[in-house]
């Protein structure tokens, strides 16, 4: 089989993504998504797992409210912005329901995907390929399908019904577990509670992302998530077992593998709490390679401020004098500038600086 000649029609309008590319059973990824050399993941850059300073902290959340425990937290997302949670109380057949759905949206045929995409509200159910494709100069190796935790109205009219009741399962217990989250990582920025105008800052606009990476032909030529930092408060992610995320390491130019462990939660610091805490919480950028052999998917919680929600460094951070390094802005104006690009590294936090 031959690439499509029209890649992006095929990929976009069609419905097709790099799913149905990947399905062409193509000998070798087409010249649209080969990353310049300079774009790939060295190997050599790469920091080995039994680096004690930089690997990625694993945090056992059961007794959450333990000072030692928030003390563990603290420290990862002022120093690496990235941590894995077990025991948070979701059930592991919550979260392997929730991965079987995930394979089982994206195997659906073609026309009922193409029906989803064009019959769901995109401020409800988003399906898209790659990131920006209009925008990029290399296209990603990822399709991925967005459900924004709304209305239970809307969430039932227009949640795809292979994966709905699975979605719905895990976001309800996802939600009682970021919330004690948030407290947590408030308390250390001198916040007493997270009151209804916090909540409506902080996570007034939850999207839990399916992320599907076929797998590839030419791997090592290409990108599954370019370097980017997130633009949420947090992202709680469940990963598979297939693994392939990587986070930047302290000197700006090695990258530490977030191994996957089973049953936990990969939890990054977004761009929104670095800008509230005014940098102690670091937004780290991170990527994601694909597999030659194995298709991964991930499954990303954005726990995103509401669209018309004034983002800005807390006050309580400021009490003791400090001045803010960040503006304050309106979240969708944030939102809509980090989506009007390419992924670019840690650019986008830019756009709220002083």
């Amino acid at each position: 089989m031959s690439t499509p000649n029209n890649l992006i029609d095929f990929l976009v309008n069609q419905a097709n993504g790099v799913k149905g590319l990947a399905d062409l059973n193509l000998p070798t990824v087409p010249h649209q998504y080969i990353q310049p050399i300079q774009a790939r993941l060295d190997s050599c850059k790469i920091i080995p797992h039994d680096s004690e300073e930089q690997s990625i902290p694993i945090i056992d959340f059961t007794n959450w409210d333990d000072p030692d425990v928030q003390d563990s937290i603290f420290s990862a997302a002022t120093k690496l912005g990235f941590f894995q949670i077990v025991n948070h109380g979701i059930p592991i057949n919550v979260l392997d329901d929730l991965k079987a759905s995930v394979h089982k949206f994206f195997e659906l045929p073609v026309e009922e995907k193409k029906s989803v995409k064009e019959n769901s509200p995109p401020e409800v159910v988003r399906l898209a390929t790659s990131f920006s494709p209009h925008a990029e100069s290399v296209l990603e190796w990822k399709d991925y399908l967005q459900l924004v935790y709304t209305s239970e109205e809307k969430i039932h009219a227009y949640w795809p019904a292979v994966c709905k009741n699975q979605a719905l399962e895990y976001m309800k217990y996802a939600d009682a577990f970021i919330r004690k989250l948030l407290k947590v990582l408030l308390k250390k920025l001198n916040v007493k509670e997270l009151d209804k105008e916090r909540e409506y800052a902080l996570m007034g606009a939850m999207i839990l992302g399916f992320n599907y990476y076929p797998a590839c032909p030419e791997p090592e030529l290409v990108s599954g998530v370019g370097p980017h930092s997130d633009i949420s408060s947090i992202t709680v992610l469940l990963q598979d077992d297939i693994g392939g995320l990587y986070v930047r390491g302290k000197d700006g130019d090695s990258w530490i593998n977030v191994p996957p462990v089973n049953g936990a939660l990969v939890i990054n610091i977004g761009d929104v709490l670095q800008i509230m805490s005014n940098g102690r919480y670091k937004s780290i950028e991170h990527r994601v390679v694909v597999d030659g052999n194995k298709t991964r998917i991930s499954m990303p919680i954005f726990v995103n401020p509401a669209p018309d929600a004034v983002i800005g460094t807390l006050p309580e951070v400021l009490e003791n004098g400090e001045e803010p390094h960040y503006k304050q802005v309106v979240f969708s104006d944030y939102f809509n500038y980090f989506f009007s690009k390419a992924h670019d590294g840690k650019k986008t936090i830019e756009f709220a600086k002083i």
